[in-house]
């Protein structure tokens, strides 16, 4: 799946979010559901990160998650 650059360094987890869905219901390049493609992109991103990710940071990211799950109408 082809991500957009630098786009887990961004700010806001909207913007995550948009993007992951964007660039996985874009892709041609991917296994599995747009969904799957998109969450395992972002939870590969914060487990490479580990215990380096600031805690700012990781809070971000898990808020993306839920905007993910909100944006493919999941259950929250």
């Amino acid at each position: 799946m082809d991500l957009e650059r630098d786009i887990f360094k961004t700010g806001s987890a909207q913007a995550i979010a948009e993007s992951l869905k964007r660039s996985s219901t874009h892709s041609k390049r991917r296994k599995g559901t747009p969904f799957q493609s998109a969450m395992s992109m972002l939870n590969f991103y914060i487990n490479r990160a580990g215990r380096n990710l600031p805690k700012a940071r990781r809070a971000t990211l898990q808020q993306a998650k839920r905007k993910l799950r909100e944006a493919f109408g999941r259950e929250p």
